[in-house]
């Protein structure tokens, strides 16, 4: 018996809930069919998280395409399909994907194992990054080169902690719902141990009763906790990087892993800085919103000054 999984018709980092819910109570054993016949939209987020969805289960899942053309189209374009292939059964009308490598829009969605990939995806999108953040996004030049490492490292914590594959994914695109500009979104997504086991796994990690994943979250996010020694220099500080370039472009950054949800609110949004009880998932889900500068708009703080910059709890 196959039991269905409703994916919602606008799916994001909001709406992908309703897929954890469905899926959480199920044995990793059991078979699924992902129906997405009715998606309409996907954010990179939505779809790489789809993909970490079918890398969770034991039973290789089905998934039924979107029926609406122009979403199977772009979703062919983002390459999601490719990728799809190799993780589910696929149903209904697949387009042929289109090589998505000449958007200065878009970077499709890319695998990551190893550091090499980590190199490979930043040598792509450091290409595009001056059209999309300066020629797009009104950013200033110098932009290009932290959203190079912010990429790298978001990346990087997939190698270092993830102990799978995950996801990348960058676009850009109107986000007129709260902030009535474009905003370039990066979603970096993995279904492996997640932040509080890789903190865990520290030897010198203690916890008390209240240790659990939004403890874990609220360490690696806010309080740059790593699961490295202090001897090992630059190690496990990648977060903290994201987070002081995040903050200094008035961006948001939301990590999702296990059962807790942490993020770090602009002005421009109204999401909770942190959710618990949430219906668990493993690894991390990773997204980062930069928004188009407007003439007027104040000029971005030092790094320095935005190091701890956002609301989480």
């Amino acid at each position: 018996m196959t039991t269905v999984i409703s994916v919602p018709p606008s799916l994001d980092e909001q709406t992908f809930e309703h897929v954890v819910e469905q899926l959480a109570p199920l044995p990793p054993d059991v078979k699924v069919l992902f129906d997405a016949r009715h998606a309409r939209w996907a954010s990179p987020y939505g779809l790489a998280a789809l993909l970490c969805a079918a890398q969770s289960r034991a039973e290789r899942p089905a998934f039924a395409a979107p029926e609406h053309p122009d979403t199977a189209s772009y979703w062919a374009r983002t390459g999601f399909f490719r990728h799809a292939a190799e993780l589910f059964d696929l149903h209904g009308h697949v387009p042929r994907g289109r090589d998505g490598h000449d958007s200065d829009v878009l970077l499709e969605i890319t695998p990551v194992t190893q550091s090499d990939d980590v190199h490979a995806v930043v040598g792509r999108i450091q290409q595009k990054a001056a059209e999309i953040l300066h020629g797009q996004l009104k950013l200033e030049t110098a932009a290009t080169m932290g959203f190079g490492m912010t990429l790298s490292e978001a990346c990087q914590n997939i190698v270092e902690h993830a102990g799978c594959g995950g996801w990348v994914a960058v676009q850009t695109y109107s986000f007129r719902k709260r902030l009535g500009r474009r905003v370039v979104v990066i979603a970096v997504c993995d279904a492996g141990v997640g932040f509080r086991r890789s903190l865990e796994s520290s030897p010198g990690h203690r916890h008390d009763d209240r240790w659990g994943d939004a403890r874990a979250l609220e360490s690696a996010v806010v309080h740059a906790v790593s699961r490295f020694r202090h001897g090992d220099a630059g190690r496990g500080q990648g977060l903290a990087g994201i987070r002081r370039f995040t903050a200094r472009w008035d961006g948001k950054l939301s990590v999702r892993s296990g059962t807790a949800r942490i993020a770090l609110v602009p002005s421009w949004d109204e999401d909770d800085p942190m959710r618990e009880g949430l219906a668990p998932f493993p690894g991390a889900q990773v997204q980062i919103m930069i928004p188009e500068r407007l003439p007027g708009d104040a000029r971005p703080a030092s790094a320095a000054a935005t190091g701890t910059r956002g609301r989480a709890r």
